[in-house]
């Protein structure tokens, strides 16, 4: 069953570029626009492989799902900043594993709904729900009926953040907001997050930065240690916070060019213990 929330629908703004649509764009996708396409352009001329940075954390994201579903007994999935529908998208992988995983999908941008009923089909045994919300507003999500009709939160869930905060400044209080997620969730439930680092390349960051924040999209990349104040608390799946194709590789092909510098993403996975 998939089950799509209309009823918050804004006007797409094709005057601004937009996070999830030049990400659209990394991933040699179809759906953006001049604007995102000329932000992005203007990303790669600064660091040459953000779109072997975008792919990698997408098979970051695969290889985490199966793990979840094969190894820890995982159902049900929170995909907050899901972004533009690509196949695979987290559902398809989980409901490979697991026929009856029940994935909840929030993202804020219109064109993502808009593609969302094509994409997002379930598996009879499962369900998929979409919400348009901002994860700058974690209690609407949490409170969300869809989510609630869709999720048991007695039951564990795994919260997935991918390449979402480091467009959540310091400002908006980001280490909070992923702590009152987790909070909404019981133990045994599981944090996924990925996040851009300059720990590798700090100019080239530097710059990538300064070009999403001239086109009105905040941005703020953070080290290692910042990255690692995200799971405080929760224990981690082996090997920790590493560069993303580091996390349990699993012989699949990686991109041309696959190095820490050339990723310069994060990615973890920790279990929310037993209190």
């Amino acid at each position: 069953m998939t089950d799509l929330d209309r009823s918050s629908v804004v006007e797409i703004d094709t005057t601004r570029p937009h996070p999830a649509r030049m990400y659209d764009y990394y991933l040699q996708g179809k759906d953006y626009y001049e604007v995102d396409e000329v932000a992005a352009a203007n990303v790669e001329k600064v660091h040459p492989t953000v779109k072997i940075t975008a792919r990698t954390n997408r098979y970051f994201m695969h290889r985490a799902t199966r793990y979840l579903t094969r190894e820890a007994g995982i159902r049900q999935f929170l995909d907050i900043g899901t972004g533009i529908p690509t196949r695979p998208n987290l559902h398809q992988i989980a409901q490979e594993v697991a026929p009856d995983s029940r994935v909840v999908y929030a993202d804020y941008d219109p064109v993502v709904l808009r593609h969302a009923e094509a994409l997002m089909r379930s598996t009879p045994e499962g369900r998929t729900t979409y919400i348009q919300a901002d994860v700058r507003d974690p209690k609407s999500i949490i409170e969300s009926e869809r989510l609630r009709d869709t999720l048991d939160l007695t039951r564990p869930v795994a919260l997935s953040l991918n390449a979402l905060l480091h467009f959540v400044p310091d400002e908006d209080g980001p280490h909070e907001i992923v702590r009152f997620l987790l909070d909404a969730l019981p133990s045994g439930s599981y944090l996924v997050l990925s996040h851009c680092t300059p720990d590798f390349e700090p100019e080239t960051w530097a710059n990538v930065v300064a070009v999403y924040r001239r086109g009105g999209i905040p941005a703020q990349v953070r080290s290692r240690d910042e990255v690692l104040r995200f799971f405080d608390g929760l224990e981690f799946v082996e090997p920790g916070v590493v560069v993303a194709h580091r996390w349990r590789p699993d012989g699949t092909a990686l991109p041309e060019g696959v190095n820490d510098a050339s990723v310069s993403i994060y990615a973890g996975v920790a279990r929310k213990p037993s209190t």
